[in-house]
This record gives C-alpha cells, sequence and structure tokens, in this order.
C-alpha cells in the first residue's frame, strides 16, 4: 500500500525526486508487465536488467505481430498494471502499433511491430545487460 501511495504522490507532484523503490519491487513490476504482455499472446517477451544505467532497473520487451496487436498489448500492460497499483508516468504510440512504450519509472516497456523490434534492434544497445527470468 505504501508504493501505491508513493507513486500516487510523484504522479500528482511531478516536482517531487524521483522515488526509488527496491530492486525487489521493480522487478515485480517488470514480471507483472511481462505477465500482461503474455495474456495478449505477445511474442519474445525479455526482461533486460539494466539497473545502474541511470534509465530505468527493468526494460521489458515484446513483439507483436499486427499493428492492432501491439496496441492490444501495450494498453493491457498499461490497463493492468494500473489494477494493480503501478500507473504509467507516461506513455507513446500506443495508438499507431508499430512501436508503443509506456513507462512506469523505474520499468519501461517497450511492445514493438515484429517488423520494428528488428529494425531498432533494442536488444542490441542493450546486449550486455543480464536477462532475467519473467516467472
Amino acid at each position: 500500500m505504501r508504493a501505491q501511495n508513493e507513486t500516487a504522490e510523484r504522479i500528482a507532484d511531478p516536482t517531487r525526486k524521483r522515488l526509488v523503490p527496491s530492486h525487489e519491487d521493480s522487478l515485480v513490476v517488470a514480471r507483472r508487465v511481462a505477465a500482461a504482455a503474455d495474456d495478449l499472446k505477445a511474442n519474445d517477451i525479455l526482461i533486460l536488467d539494466i539497473r545502474g544505467s541511470g534509465y530505468a532497473d527493468y526494460l521489458v520487451l515484446a513483439s507483436g505481430t499486427s499493428d492492432r496487436h501491439v496496441s492490444a498489448i501495450a494498453e493491457s500492460i498499461e490497463t493492468q498494471l494500473k489494477q494493480s497499483g503501478h500507473s504509467a508516468i507516461g506513455s507513446e504510440g500506443l495508438r499507431e502499433g508499430q512501436w508503443a512504450l509506456i513507462d512506469f519509472c523505474d520499468v519501461v516497456a517497450h511492445v514493438f511491430h515484429e517488423y520494428s523490434r528488428g529494425l531498432y534492434a533494442i536488444e542490441d544497445l542493450w546486449k550486455n545487460a543480464p536477462r532475467v527470468s519473467i516467472t
């Protein structure tokens, strides 16, 4: 409950310093994102541990097979995480269906159309980042 209240306070007052949850908290969020993507049959779901990067603790990558599939996966992630008390602080590309980004502060989800994922090759940018089990 404390994490939910802190998240709500951070969103309500964007001038507050970024709250840093424990590693376990952000890993739980990353796995929830992966599970939400899996619920909509996303392909190639991957969690990258990028703690220490200054960007986030985890990246969650997933692919969809069509524009509609990508949008549905991204919207499902946002909805399911919000229901569990983790509201996104920002999102982009949900309607376009090529590359959707949902920012949960310490966890950032990227949902790609299969073609776009290959084109941008985000995994290659973070090739030294450890891969984390999605379960």
